[in-house]
Protein backbone atom coordinates (compact mmCIF):
# COMPACT_ATOMS: atom_id res chain seq x y z
CA UNK A 1 0.00 0.00 0.00
CA UNK A 2 1.65 2.87 -1.04
CA UNK A 3 0.39 5.61 1.59
CA UNK A 4 2.60 8.16 0.88
CA UNK A 5 1.03 8.49 -2.86
CA UNK A 6 -2.05 8.74 -1.14
CA UNK A 7 -1.77 11.49 0.41
CA UNK A 8 0.36 13.34 -1.81
CA UNK A 9 -2.91 12.74 -4.59
CA UNK A 10 -4.84 14.30 -1.95
CA UNK A 11 -2.80 17.12 -1.26
CA UNK A 12 -2.68 17.75 -5.12
CA UNK A 13 -6.01 17.90 -5.42
CA UNK A 14 -7.37 21.19 -6.88
CA UNK A 15 -9.71 21.88 -3.81
CA UNK A 16 -6.51 20.71 -1.27
CA UNK A 17 -6.72 24.02 0.07
CA UNK A 18 -10.31 23.04 1.92
CA UNK A 19 -8.61 20.31 3.56
CA UNK A 20 -7.71 20.55 7.40
CA UNK A 21 -7.34 17.23 8.15
CA UNK A 22 -6.36 13.62 5.92
CA UNK A 23 -7.35 10.13 8.04
CA UNK A 24 -6.33 6.68 7.21
CA UNK A 25 -7.23 3.50 7.85
CA UNK A 26 -4.56 0.31 7.01
CA UNK A 27 -6.23 -3.08 7.51
CA UNK A 28 -4.27 -6.29 7.88
CA UNK A 29 -4.70 -10.35 8.23
CA UNK A 30 -5.18 -10.68 11.78
CA UNK A 31 -3.59 -14.14 13.22
CA UNK A 32 -7.20 -14.90 14.86
CA UNK A 33 -10.79 -14.63 13.52
CA UNK A 34 -13.48 -13.02 15.77
CA UNK A 35 -14.30 -16.08 17.32
CA UNK A 36 -10.80 -16.86 18.38
CA UNK A 37 -9.78 -19.52 15.89
CA UNK A 38 -6.16 -19.18 14.66
CA UNK A 39 -5.93 -18.02 10.94
CA UNK A 40 -2.99 -18.80 8.83
CA UNK A 41 -4.23 -16.51 6.03
CA UNK A 42 -7.36 -15.21 4.02
CA UNK A 43 -8.60 -15.20 0.43
CA UNK A 44 -9.86 -11.74 -0.01
CA UNK A 45 -11.99 -10.62 -3.98
CA UNK A 46 -13.56 -7.54 -4.24
CA UNK A 47 -16.52 -6.10 -6.70
CA UNK A 48 -14.64 -3.38 -8.50
CA UNK A 49 -17.94 -1.63 -9.68
CA UNK A 50 -19.60 -1.77 -6.20
CA UNK A 51 -16.10 -0.25 -4.71
CA UNK A 52 -16.16 2.62 -7.21
CA UNK A 53 -19.71 3.20 -5.98
CA UNK A 54 -18.85 3.82 -2.51
CA UNK A 55 -16.01 5.86 -3.01
CA UNK A 56 -18.54 8.28 -5.50
CA UNK A 57 -20.75 8.15 -2.60
CA UNK A 58 -18.74 8.53 0.27
CA UNK A 59 -16.80 11.67 -1.64
CA UNK A 60 -20.59 13.56 -1.27
CA UNK A 61 -20.66 13.43 2.44
CA UNK A 62 -19.98 17.25 3.91
CA UNK A 63 -16.76 18.42 3.82
CA UNK A 64 -14.93 15.70 2.06
CA UNK A 65 -12.72 16.68 -0.45
CA UNK A 66 -11.16 13.32 -1.96
CA UNK A 67 -11.02 9.52 -0.94
CA UNK A 68 -8.58 6.91 -1.79
CA UNK A 69 -8.48 3.73 -1.60
CA UNK A 70 -6.41 0.57 -2.58
CA UNK A 71 -6.94 -2.78 -2.08
CA UNK A 72 -5.10 -6.26 -2.16
CA UNK A 73 -6.92 -9.33 -3.45
CA UNK A 74 -6.40 -13.10 -3.58
CA UNK A 75 -4.31 -15.61 -1.33
CA UNK A 76 -2.96 -13.27 1.80
CA UNK A 77 -0.84 -14.32 4.73
CA UNK A 78 -1.26 -13.37 8.12
CA UNK A 79 0.29 -9.57 8.68
CA UNK A 80 -0.11 -9.15 4.90
CA UNK A 81 -1.94 -5.22 3.88
CA UNK A 82 -5.36 -5.89 2.74
CA UNK A 83 -7.36 -2.63 2.39
CA UNK A 84 -6.06 1.40 2.69
CA UNK A 85 -8.27 4.13 2.64
CA UNK A 86 -7.29 7.75 2.59
CA UNK A 87 -9.77 10.42 3.80
CA UNK A 88 -9.39 14.44 2.97
CA UNK A 89 -11.86 16.79 4.03
CA UNK A 90 -12.66 20.14 6.23
CA UNK A 91 -12.77 18.85 10.00
CA UNK A 92 -12.56 15.89 12.10
CA UNK A 93 -15.67 15.27 12.74
CA UNK A 94 -16.37 14.99 9.08
CA UNK A 95 -13.28 13.32 8.09
CA UNK A 96 -13.71 10.33 10.77
CA UNK A 97 -17.06 9.89 9.98
CA UNK A 98 -16.57 9.38 5.83
CA UNK A 99 -13.61 7.19 7.44
CA UNK A 100 -15.53 4.52 8.71
CA UNK A 101 -18.79 4.49 6.77
CA UNK A 102 -16.15 4.13 3.74
CA UNK A 103 -13.98 1.17 5.41
CA UNK A 104 -17.66 -0.31 6.94
CA UNK A 105 -19.19 0.01 3.52
CA UNK A 106 -16.20 -1.29 1.36
CA UNK A 107 -16.24 -3.91 3.93
CA UNK A 108 -19.57 -5.15 4.15
CA UNK A 109 -21.22 -4.51 0.26
CA UNK A 110 -17.86 -4.95 -2.13
CA UNK A 111 -15.07 -7.35 -0.52
CA UNK A 112 -15.73 -11.11 0.39
CA UNK A 113 -13.40 -12.79 2.57
CA UNK A 114 -12.63 -17.05 3.09
CA UNK A 115 -10.49 -17.63 6.18
CA UNK A 116 -7.75 -20.43 6.15
CA UNK A 117 -7.76 -22.05 9.75
CA UNK A 118 -4.71 -23.67 11.28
Amino acid sequence: MDFPGMIAALREHPEARKMGMIASHLGVVRGSSRDGRLVTGIEVMYDHDRLGKIVDEMKRLPGIVDIRVEIREGLLEVGDEILAVAVGGDIRENVFDALIKTVDRIKAEASKKRESFA
